[in-house]
């Protein structure tokens, strides 16, 4: 086995997620992507900007200096998802220096609880806030989980007002508001030590929880967070 990393074209990274992540969808807005070949292709990383404009505040941080691990989308794979992610932080770190934090979360909606980011010692920080209409899913009438932002360009196309009535009307169903597990990975020492206090313990999967990939090889990633900073942009969609 010979894995290899290197920054991969839109078309891979969307044949990744389709295949190979539960959310069938890739990241709103600009998007590094970075795919991973063994043998052949085996899947993509991808970071993004996010929809929170303030993503950064709670840390002291700008956009320029923070973003969201998006998607971690593979198929069967010999090395770990842990060493896949690590590289690719590496990768990202060198092409943005001025990158200080990474940010995702983990969907209890889809059995997750952050398997890999727990191996790969990142900081759980807290769960989500913000039961607002901008953290309500929808289900779409195929049984498809739809996220507000997504929601919303779909209400402007159909010359609908942004709200959850318009989304009803479409035949989509609003789902309760689930906070996510939020994870923090630092990328230097200083902002390591900086968030080390507000690390808690890691949640603990249900027992007979399903759905989320561990740190195995040969397994399937179905996780991922949500963003790029200006110098991401070079690789951006």
């Amino acid at each position: 086995m010979n894995l290899r990393l290197d920054w991969c074209s839109h078309d891979a990274a969307t044949y990744a997620v389709k295949h190979w992540h539960y959310s069938r969808s890739m990241p709103a807005g600009k998007i590094v992507k970075i795919g991973a070949w063994e043998d052949s292709f085996i899947g993509c990383v991808m970071f993004s900007r996010g929809s929170n404009r303030y993503i950064g505040t709670p840390y002291g941080l700008d956009q320029t200096q923070v973003c969201e691990l998006a998607r971690v989308a593979l198929t069967s794979h010999a090395a770990t998802v842990t060493r896949i992610v690590s590289i690719s932080l590496k990768m990202l770190k060198r092409q943005s220096p001025d990158l200080r934090l990474i940010v995702s979360y983990a969907d209890p909606r889809e059995g997750h609880i952050g398997a890999i980011y727990q191996a790969g010692n990142w900081i759980f920080h807290c769960l989500s806030s913000g039961d607002d209409k901008r953290n309500h899913p929808f289900k779409a009438p195929n049984g498809k989980i739809v996220h507000w932002r997504t929601m919303a360009g779909i209400c402007r196309r159909y010359g609908k007002p942004e709200s959850n009535e318009s989304a009803q009307s479409l035949g989509y169903e609003l789902l309760e508001f689930i906070p996510k597990y939020k994870y923090l990975y630092p990328l230097d020492a200083a902002m390591r030590a900086e968030i080390a206090p507000l690390a808690k313990p890691y949640p603990k999967r249900v027992l007979g929880g399903t759905g989320e990939t561990d740190n195995a090889a040969h397994s399937h990633a179905q996780t991922g967070g949500a963003s790029p900073t200006v110098p991401l942009l070079n690789h951006g969609s």
